[in-house]
Order: structure tokens, then sequence, then C-alpha cells
């Protein structure tokens, strides 16, 4: 779920099951989410619990599509039978209300008239209209593939939008975006934009625009303008084609100033309107998300460990080694290859959702929607050892978040309601429960971020409300909570000789909190006060971790997908008339131009997508890339489309 107030982070995450399927999603009855799927059950979620509050079998089969009325009162699905059925939105669930005249063909989309009175729905070769009341189509069905001469395939409906004009508009197989008279049961304009299925459909608030994903990748705009400069009369013109995806588009939204598309490509896609923008900024940015913004990586330092978290597994790898050096920018040969040690695979049909490793490589935890798993591996020569911790506290699920101590003697679990949970780890592979934090403030939300101290005496839990809060490990008490700011913490770390709290938040925003004083640093402070770079604030990617060099305690390690950056305190912040470059950039001037450009920020591009990195030792960093065309390789193939000279 992205929070757009929140610069688009990615704020929740529900996580997934082999078994339910989503085809569908739908807001109702204001901040309600429901999703359906092939199951053939409507499931609501719990967006402060991030799990499924509640699940109703369809009775229909497998269920296509789903609908909410503009009032969020009914929810209406189509199934697998034929059948639209209509439910009632109520406190606490959703109750059957009706079934929706039935006739043979799967119902793949559907879409209420603003008014509430009817509903528009997609099958194979036609679409039907009904009334609410009534219950009947009217007419019977309007057949799509009509006007194609010499149909020998079937024409599917993918998607429908009813327009409060009565228009209806569809997308199909044949590639086409078609207007429809229901009332008469008439085409009243058809266009073809591709050679290919059009996939998803979606129509802007004031109905004067639309978007459409197709299965080669291009989204395409239409827009209703004038027939000529003063005239009443309009039509639909296909205005801007873009092609940011590689694969099929399955879903489209239209925000007031954007058009969105996902994509099978694992592409989440923002496009500003330009001529809904007032001026050129940071709003007006081309945005692509294609991975997480939490972290799926761990590392143990003292053990020179990766865990690599996966949906249904885990992977403990141990770090190669060399004994060469070399100047910058060499590959140095390894004297000891990567070796994969543990595969530790998840029973059941529930996605892992958090996993850690501790420093010392010892514990491996993980945790499901309803499971909480705690591990002891032990290394004996060149084999390895794991076992399952038994009786582990049955108190910790629903589990969020998982963080070790430094000594690898504690376990700390974020929990539902902002609670953290303290384990005690025993040997030679036990645990005991120690204490339960819970906010002063009572808040119903999940804890997504943790971070402990070196020494073993402060803990920071961030909730979902964005309050942090400071909790005293010594005397398991509530020590002091960070003024609230008004963006999501998107990470944090408490450095290991000051103590002092780092703090990234969404909107590139950096603050620094002294916990044993309990309020800003004056760094934090002159940061506030004389801003940060222009270009710093303009990234589009958060910073998912933070890290500190001990050796240099003013140097504060951090990364995002495109970046990582060494943060030297110790330096004048830049204005935004110095560059930030790439180091590999700045290497290449004068030294004179080197020292005109000397600030804070070093920042290095050279490892992309960067999903971790870590200080091993003083000498020593990992970085985890996930390159796109490994990701793409694992896609099925796009479909095929000839290019001008080939």
């Amino acid at each position: 779920v992205y929070n757009f107030a929140a610069n688009y982070f990615q704020e929740k995450v529900i996580p997934g099951h082999e078994t339910r399927s989503v085809e569908a999603l739908c807001w109702a009855a204001g901040d309600r989410l429901f999703g359906a799927g092939l199951s053939g059950d409507i499931t609501e979620y719990d967006l402060a619990l991030l799990c499924v509050a509640r699940s109703v079998d369809g009775c229909g089969g497998p269920i296509w599509s789903m609908a909410a009325n503009s009032s969020g009162t009914q929810l209406a699905i189509g199934c697998e039978d034929g059948s639209v059925k209509l439910f009632q939105v109520v406190p606490g669930g959703i109750q059957f209300e009706r079934n929706l005249d039935r006739r043979k063909g799967r119902i793949l989309c559907l879409s209420w008239h603003p008014s509430d009175t009817h509903i528009a729905a997609g099958s194979i070769d036609f679409l039907r209209v009904f009334d609410v009341c009534s219950g009947n189509s009217q007419p019977e069905r309007i057949m799509v593939n009509y006007h194609v001469l010499k149909v020998r395939r079937e024409c599917i409906v993918w998607s429908i939008a009813f327009l409060s004009s009565g228009t209806v508009i569809t997308s199909d197989s044949f590639g086409r975006v078609q207007f429809w008279d229901w009332q008469r049961g008439t085409l009243m304009e058809s266009h073809t934009v591709s050679t290919s299925a059009v996939l998803s459909l979606a129509v802007s608030e004031k109905e004067d625009s639309i978007i459409v994903g197709t299965s080669t990748g291009a989204t395409y705009q239409f827009q209703l303008l004038p027939v000529k400069m003063g005239s009443l009369e309009k039509r639909w013109v296909r205005t801007k084609p873009f092609q940011h995806h590689t694969h099929d588009v399955r879903a489209v939204a239209h925000s007031s100033t954007a058009l969105i598309s996902g994509g099978l490509d694992a592409q989440l896609v923002i496009r500003p309107l330009m001529e809904k923008m007032q001026k050129k900024g940071y709003d007006a940015a081309l945005r692509k998300f294609t991975f997480p913004h939490r972290r799926l990586v761990s590392c143990a330092r003292k053990a020179r460990l990766l865990l690599f978290q996966f949906s249904q597994h885990l992977e403990l790898w141990r770090l190669g080694s060399t004994d060469e050096t070399g100047k910058d920018g060499e590959v140095l040969p390894l004297c000891r290859m990567p070796e994969h040690l543990v595969q530790l695979k998840s029973k059941g049909p529930e996605h892992i959702y958090c996993s850690c490793v501790s420093p010392c490589g010892s514990w491996v935890a993980y945790s499901t929607a309803s499971r909480f798993h705690l591990y002891r591996v032990q290394y004996e020569g060149d084999g390895i050892s794991i076992k399952k911790v038994p009786k582990v506290p049955k108190l910790l699920l629903p589990a969020y978040q998982l963080q070790f101590s430094s000594d690898s003697g504690s376990l700390f679990v974020a929990s539902a309601r902002g609670s953290v949970h303290v384990l005690q780890l025993l040997e030679p592979g036990g645990c005991k429960h120690l204490h339960t934090f819970r906010p002063p403030s009572g808040s119903p939300e999940a804890v997504y971020l943790l971070a402990s101290s070196a020494d073993g005496h402060w803990l920071a839990a961030v909730g979902g409300d964005w309050a942090i809060h400071i909790y005293d490990l010594k005397c398991f008490k509530h020590h002091c909570t960070v003024p609230t700011y008004s963006c999501a913490v998107t990470a944090l770390a408490i450095h290991p000789v000051t103590n002092n709290l780092v703090i990234a938040y969404s909107d590139q925003q950096l603050f620094e909190f002294s916990i044993p004083e309990k309020q800003y640093t004056a760094w934090s402070r002159m940061v506030q006060n004389c801003g940060l770079h222009r270009v710093w604030l303009e990234r589009d990617s958060p910073i998912t971790h933070i890290t500190f060099n001990p050796k240099n305690p003013s140097h504060i390690l951090l990364h995002d997908i495109y970046m990582f950056c060494v943060l030297d305190k110790s330096l004048p912040l830049p204005d935004n008339s110095a560059l930030l470059m790439n180091q590999s950039t700045l290497k290449q001037l004068p030294e004179t131009a080197r020292q005109r450009q000397l600030h804070a920020f070093k920042i290095c591009k050279k490892f992309q997508p960067l999903l971790f990195a870590d200080l091993l030792d003083e000498n020593c960093l990992v970085m985890v890339e996930r390159p796109i065309m490994d990701i793409k390789t694992q896609l099925p193939l796009p479909i095929q489309q000839k290019k001008f000279g080939t």
C-alpha cells in the first residue's frame, strides 16, 4: 500500500498466500480494502494489523472482478459461473444481498454507473448492463465482436468503464477501445490502439480522460476534446502513448495529476500529467518503483554471512574473501569463494513476512502471518547443522520486524498494536520471554522498523502512525518519544559511539536525535536551518538502510536503490549551487576543482539496483545488487514487436 501523501512511500505490505490469488482490489466505505480472487473468497484486509481481517465465500466459483459503488456501501463481484452478485458493506464485514440476472460466461470486468443504478459487465464476446433494482439486463446483451468481419476467435472484454453520460467504454483482446450507447446497444466510436490485447482501463474523476494498458507494455491516454475550436461537440482522441513497461500492463489508475500503471515486469510507474502541474518541480518527475521499500537482506557481521529472504524460503550464504590488495575499481581474486550454506523452506502456503540473522551467525529467525520460527545454527568445520528451537512463546504473533541485539543475546520482535517483545536467547538452543514494550499512546498500528544500540541500552521502534518510541532495555521502561514529523520513517539506526538516533524520512529529510538528552542534536538543527541540497531532496527512492563506521564517528553510511552515500558530518553541507557528483565523476576533475566541490555528501552510483549495503569491519563493505535483467529473465517472454529497420 503506497502513501502518495508521504512521497509515494510503500507504507504497508500485507504478506501473500500461495492459494489466495488477488484478481481484484477495491476501496469501500472510506478506507476499507477488499480483495477477491480465484479461490472464490471475498477478503477484507486489516490495514493496522496487516493481515486478513475476514473472508466470505462468494458462492459463484472463482471471482474474476469486483467493484464498489460510488457511496462504498455495496460490492459487486463477477464470477466464473456467469453470475453478478451484490454484497452489502456493513460494520464488521459484508452481507450477501442478491444475485443479478445470470447468463452463461464468466464475468471478467465490472463497473458501476456513478448514480449506482446500473452495472456494466464484460464477458467473452459480449457485454451486459444490469438494472440494480430489478436485477435484469437491458438490453439482453451487446455483442462486441459483431463489427469484426470473419471473426474466428473469441473477443475477450478485459476491462470496462461506465460514465455518468451513459457511455460504456470497453477494452478487448482485439486491441480496441470502444465506446457504446448501452441503451440502444450501438457502437459510437472504436479505436484500435494495439495489435494485441488492451488489458486495463481507468477513467479520470472528471471523465474527460482515460488511460489504457496493453499487453505490449504500452499505455495510451485518450482525452475528450472539442471537434474544433469553440465547438460544443466533443470526441475521444488518442493523445499520448507511453512505453514504460516491457510486459503486460495489468492494472492502471488515473489520478487528478498522474497516470499510474502496473505491469507484469513488476514495475509501478507514475507518469505526471504536465498540463495539470502548476510548475516544473519534484511532483512533475516520472517515477518507477520496482523493489520493495523495506529490507529483504540481513547481515551477520562477525560471521560474515548474508541471509536472503524470498517469498517461501531463506538462503544463508558465507561471503568470499581475498588476501590481495589493489587500486580503486580493480576486481580482486578470491582465495575463498562465496558458499551457499543453507536453504530454509517455509512450510505451508503463507509467504515469509520478515527474517533476520544474528551478528554471530548462530541464530536465524523468520515469521509468516501465523507462525514464528527460531533456529539455532552450528558450524562444525566445513559442515553446518540447523535445529529448530522448540516452545517459542505464543504471544509473539504476528511478527512484522525482527532485530537481534549486537551481542546476539536478545531478539526483538515487533508485533501488533505498537508492541515489541524482548526474548533472551539461551544456549545451547532455547529462548525466554523477558518483557513486552507497549507505546504509551496505545496506537493500533503495527511496528515496522526497529533499531537497537550497540551497548544494549536502547531500542527504537517505529509504528504505522509514524511515531518513534525509545525504550530503555536496562530497566524495561519507555524512555521518550521523538517529536512527530509529517512523513513516514524509511530507515533509522543508533550510533554505536554517541547513541544518537539517525532518522531518514520519506521526503528525504535527515534528523539526528540524542537519546540520552531527549532532544535533536546541534548538527540536526543546523541541517534543518540550512536545508539539504535540492538534488538530494528530489530523489524518488527512499533511504532503506543506515549504518556507521565506529572508527570514524562523524561518518553516516546510508543507501537507497540507486546510490550509496557516506555523509561526513565534519564537512560543510553543500548549497544548491554545488554539484552532488558521483565519486567516479569527481575523481576525473583536477585537484583544485575537487577541493571546490568538498562537502559532506560522498555519493557512489556504481552499484545498482542496490538492495543492501553494510559495513563488515573498518576495511570491508558488503553490497548486494539485484540486476533488473536477472528479474526479466524469469518472466515469460514479452510479445515480439517488429522494430523499424529490422
